[in-house]
């Protein structure tokens, strides 16, 4: 049963069978599992701590959907990246290198697909805070304001992005060519590999990121990080 589970991509099936699923993926690839590489010695990806409590996120995002989120599928995107990296010229290379030294090619696209996922989830996690949503302020405000007209352009757009992005993928606040611009990415892809591109921040929209608590209503999920989630000052940050 394990070898037909595909760690490159999570399906509603394989969330809504928990540790099951997450078992099957740990279990795809035998080169090693992550406790064993670090006996070993060998350079580790970690698996970031959330910003956050699992439940601080509640009643928008439900300490349930943050369990499996982070604990299953952020952790085996982590443990796959570890398992392909092992013993290769990669092993000792930062998160970010793998991501940007995998981007665009065929014979890489599970390690790429894996380490882009670690990457996008923790740039995820980050974008959102229980004190969050409200509007921006200071100089990313006036950067909003010069670059969509005003803030509820910028929020529409976000919204529209993550909302229509078809299939599983992801809704980011970029900086490119100077301008704050809003942009979707399919599954794994990431702002990241385009040197152009600064992302400031994300919105997930693979199904394992609200169907336990929305079900298939997204855009009842995107109006709730909008809402009441997106960390403005995360944001701010990343613009410098």
């Amino acid at each position: 049963m394990a070898e037909k589970c595909d760690p490159q991509s999570v399906t509603r099936r394989d969330f809504m069978g928990g540790a099951m699923a997450a078992a099957a993926v740990g279990g795809a690839r035998a080169s090693g599992s992550p406790a064993t590489l670090q006996a070993t010695g060998a350079p580790m990806i970690e698996l970031p701590k959330l910003p956050y409590g699992e439940s601080d996120l509640a009643p928008h995002i439900s300490q349930e959907t943050i369990s499996f989120h982070y604990g299953k599928h952020h952790k085996a995107y982590v443990d796959n990246t570890n398992r392909m990296i092992a013993g290769s010229e990669l092993a000792a290379a930062s998160l970010e290198d793998i991501v940007k030294a995998t981007a665009g090619k065929p014979d890489k696209k599970g390690l790429f697909n894996n380490s882009a996922q670690v990457w996008n989830h923790t740039f995820y996690w980050k974008s959102l805070s229980p004190k969050g949503g409200g509007q921006p302020t200071g100089k990313l405000l006036d950067r909003v304001k010069s670059d969509f007209g005003d803030f509820a352009k910028l929020k529409e757009e976000l919204a529209k992005a993550a909302v229509t992005q078809f299939g599983s993928g992801w809704a980011w606040l970029v900086v490119e060519g100077g301008k704050l611009r809003v942009e979707q990415t399919p599954n794994a892809e990431t702002p990241l590999t385009s040197p152009a591109k600064k992302p400031l921040l994300t919105i997930d929209v693979w199904e394992h990121a609200y169907y336990v608590d929305y079900r298939n209503r997204r855009p009842d999920y995107v109006t709730a990080v909008l809402d009441k989630l997106i960390n403005w000052e995360f944001a701010a940050a990343n613009l410098g």
